[in-house]
Formats: C-alpha cells, sequence, structure tokens
C-alpha cells in the first residue's frame, strides 16, 4: 500500500539534508584548521635528538623557540639573516644541522631567507592544514624544528622556493681561503 507523502515527510528530509551538509562542512573546516600536532603528522616521526620543552627553552632565545618548537613565523624583514650574502651554510638553530648552502640563497621579494634547495637529506617536508589552506611546511629532520615552508614559485633549477623562518637559523660562514 502506497501512503501519500506529507508535508511533516518533507520537513523531516529537509532535517536530515540539512544535519548531513553541517556535518560534513564542520568537518571539512576542522580538517583544513588542525595543527600538525592534531592531525599527527609529525607525532609519527621521530628525530634523532630530542629534548623536553623544559631543555629548548633553556638552549633556544624566545625568538627561536617559537619557530623552532611552536611552529611559528617571524614578522617579514625582520630576520637578519635576510640580507646575508656571504658565503656558508645556514644551519638549524636546534641542532646545528647544516640546512640549505648560501649558493641556493635568492632574493625572493617576500621578507624572509629564501633558497632554491636544501642540503639533500637534511629537511624532512610534512603537510601543514593550518589556516584554512594547505601548504608544505619543512623542518629539520634531526631535531624535527619547524623552518617554514616550500612553494613552486621559485626560480630554477627547482622551480622551488623554500621560505625559511630567519630566526630558525644560524650562520656559519665559509673559512677564508690562504692565499
Amino acid at each position: 500500500m502506497d501512503f501519500p507523502r506529507t508535508e511533516n515527510d518533507m520537513f523531516d528530509r529537509r532535517i536530515l539534508l540539512s544535519t548531513v551538509a553541517g556535518l560534513f562542512g564542520l568537518s571539512a573546516f576542522r580538517w583544513l584548521t588542525a595543527s600538525p600536532a592534531e592531525a599527527g603528522e609529525k607525532a609519527a616521526e621521530t628525530f634523532e635528538i630530542v629534548k623536553t620543552e623544559a631543555e629548548w627553552r633553556a638552549q633556544l632565545t624566545p625568538q627561536q623557540y617559537e619557530i623552532l618548537r611552536n611552529h611559528g613565523t617571524e614578522r617579514p624583514g625582520s630576520s637578519p639573516l635576510l640580507k646575508e650574502h656571504r658565503k656558508g651554510i645556514f644551519a638549524c638553530a636546534g641542532c646545528d644541522l647544516p640546512l640549505f648552502a648560501s649558493e641556493t640563497k635568492f632574493e625572493s621579494g617576500t621578507g624572509w631567507p629564501s633558497f632554491y634547495a636544501p642540503i639533500e637529506g637534511n629537511v624532512g617536508k610534512t603537510e601543514d592544514r593550518t589556516y584554512g589552506m594547505v601548504r608544505t611546511e619543512v623542518h629539520c629532520r634531526r631535531c624535527g624544528g619547524h623552518l617554514g615552508h616550500v612553494f613552486d614559485d621559485g626560480p630554477k633549477p627547482t622551480g622551488l622556493r623554500y621560505c625559511i623562518d630567519g630566526f630558525g637559523l644560524v650562520f656559519h660562514p665559509a673559512a677564508a681561503s690562504a692565499t
């Protein structure tokens, strides 16, 4: 026997569809705004150097700690390494692992030190879904310190731009050659 549809049936269907759409939207928003720690991305990774938060705080300056351990971002143009043009190596401020050679540094005009390639095997990548965006975060492979992000708008030969928070780095000038 076929029962005729009533106004209540249509109302119930609209409520169900609205609820499903709302839950879908909420879960999509939560996914897009999840921090890397909440998303479990770096939690699965283990690093050679592991310290307590107290040990990191004792070793790092407040600016370094904010960048490396809290995934912070420095103000554009505030890093002293932005204008560093000497030959040498840019290393992790947390563990001194060499990360970028000065030959790969370029002026991107963004206000952050930029490189087109890291030293092979020394920089790790994870998906970063903070601030409603999906980006690729880069970190030190030895201590896990946050360095910045990599984008595909860089120069040749890689086409990549490693946009790095300078306070997460230390610079070691190349030794002067004896003449």
